[in-house]
C-alpha cells in the first residue's frame, strides 16, 4: 500500500523530471570542459538522446538507474506496493531504451549510456567519456 493518497503521488511524480536532470547537467558539464560540444534531446533522433555529437555520430544518455533498470545497482530495486504495475513499467522502460539503441546503432550513430550510479567516481567517469568520444567509429577504420 502506498504511503501517499493518490493525488499526492500524482503530485510527486509529475515533479520527476525527464530531461535537464541534475546527473544529466553533470555529464554535460564534463563533456564541455573536455573541449566538446553538442547539441541537446534531438527529437529526430529515437529516444531523443541528452546529448549528441552530430559530427561525430555519438549520442550519450543518462539514465536514472531506478527508471531504466540498471542491473546490479542497488538504486534499481523495485518497488514492493503496486508491483504490477511497476514491473510493467519499469519493464517497458527498458524495452524501449533497447529498441532506441538498436535503431540508433543501424542508423549509424554510436550510443553510450551513463548511469547515475557512475557519477560518483567522476575520475573513471571522464575517463569512460573520453574513451567513447576518442574511439573511432567502423567506419573510420
Amino acid at each position: 500500500m502506498d504511503v501517499f493518497d493518490v493525488e499526492k503521488r500524482s503530485w510527486i511524480m509529475s515533479r520527476v523530471k525527464s530531461k535537464n536532470t541534475k546527473p544529466e547537467i553533470m555529464v554535460r558539464s564534463i563533456i564541455y570542459h573536455l573541449g566538446y560540444r553538442f547539441r541537446l534531446h534531438r527529437s529526430d533522433l529515437p529516444g531523443k538522446p541528452d546529448i549528441v555529437l552530430s559530427g561525430r555520430r555519438k549520442v550519450i544518455f543518462v539514465h536514472g538507474c531506478f527508471w531504466h533498470g540498471h542491473k546490479e545497482c542497488k538504486r534499481s530495486g523495485r518497488p514492493s506496493s503496486n508491483i504490477w504495475f511497476w514491473e510493467e513499467k519499469l519493464n517497458k522502460n527498458i524495452e524501449r531504451d533497447k529498441q532506441y539503441l538498436r535503431q540508433l546503432r543501424e542508423s549509424g550513430w554510436d550510443a553510450l549510456i551513463v548511469w547515475q550510479c557512475e557519477l560518483k567516481d567522476v575520475d573513471r567517469l571522464i575517463e569512460k567519456l573520453q574513451c567513447f568520444l576518442n574511439k573511432k567509429g567502423v567506419e573510420d577504420e
